[in-house]
C-alpha cells in the first residue's frame, strides 16, 4: 500500500512515516499544499492523509485539487475540533476525518477501512498459472506451496501481479515498489528482482517472470514456460 502523506509538522510526519513504514506501507511526503497537491495529481496512491492547516495552500485547496482529477481516499487530520471545518471537508470530497491529537492504530483502520473500500471492485486474489497472490493475508502460494517472501518482495510481486502481462520498466517499479524519491541505481531494482526469480520461479520448471531487454519486467504464463 501506498500512502502519500502531506503534513507540514516535522514530528507528525516522523511518527507517521516510521509508523506506517513499520506496519508495511510505503510513504511518501510533502510538506506544503502545492507540492502535496502536485504528489497527488502527478502520482497513484492507495489513500492520502492530509492535514487542514498548511503552508501555500490548505488542505481544502489541496483536496479540490486532488478531487478535479481523482478519486484516491482521503483522510483529513487537523488540530482544530470544529463541526464546520468537518463538515467543510466532507463536502469538498474527504472520506474521513481524525482530529489531532489521535490515535495512531486508530487512523492504521481508518486508512485500511479507506483502501479496502476503494478496492472493493478488485480482486484481492490474484492468480497467474499455479501463482496465487493474496494481497488481504499477503501471502503468496505457487503450486500449493507458500513462498517464503519479505516485505520488500511481497511488495514487488504484487505489483507485477496487478499489472500481469504488462511490462514494467524498472523506473516505474522503482516508484511502485519504493517511493518517489528514493534515489537508486539500476542494480536494486536487479537485485531484488533476482532474489524473488529464486524464489518464486528457481523450483519450477515453467518460469513467470520474465526479462524483456532493453524495456523491464513482466510476470505472465508462456506457453513453453521457458523463461527470458
Amino acid at each position: 500500500m501506498k500512502v502519500l502523506v502531506i503534513e507540514d509538522e516535522r514530528k507528525v510526519v516522523d511518527y507517521l512515516r516510521s509508523g506506517l513504514t513499520e506496519q508495511g506501507w510505503i510513504v511518501d511526503v510533502a510538506m506544503d499544499g502545492e507540492e502535496g497537491a502536485w504528489m497527488a495529481v502527478e502520482y497513484d496512491f492507495d489513500v492520502i492523509v492530509l492535514d487542514v492547516m498548511l503552508p501555500k495552500l490548505d488542505g481544502f485547496g489541496v483536496l479540490r485539487a486532488v478531487r478535479a482529477r481523482k478519486e484516491t481516499p482521503v483522510i483529513m487530520l487537523t488540530a482544530r475540533d470544529r463541526v464546520d471545518d468537518r463538515v467543510h471537508g466532507l463536502r469538498d470530497g474527504a472520506d474521513d476525518y481524525l482530529t489531532k491529537p489521535f490515535s495512531f492504530l486508530e487512523l492504521v483502520e481508518r486508512l485500511r477501512a479507506l483502501t479496502r473500500r476503494a478496492r472493493a471492485q478488485e480482486s484481492t486474489l490474484i492468480t497467474v498459472g499455479d501463482l496465487q497472490v493474496d494481497l488481504i493475508s499477503r501471502r503468496a502460494m505457487r503450486d500449493g506451496v507458500r513462498l517464503d517472501l519479505t516485505a520488500k518482495e511481497f511488495q514487488l510481486l504484487s505489483v507485477l501481479a496487478r499489472r500481469r502481462g504488462e511490462i514494467l520498466s524498472k523506473t516505474l517499479i522503482t516508484e511502485l515498489v519504493w517511493d518517489v524519491n528514493f534515489e537508486s541505481n539500476a542494480n536494486v531494482v536487479e537485485t531484488a528482482i533476482k532474489r524473488l526469480r529464486a524464489k518464486l520461479d528457481g523450483p519450477y520448471a515453467a518460469k513467470l517472470l520474465h526479462t524483456i531487454r532493453g524495456m523491464g519486467y513482466v510476470l505472465e504464463v508462456r506457453e513453453d514456460g521457458s523463461p527470458s
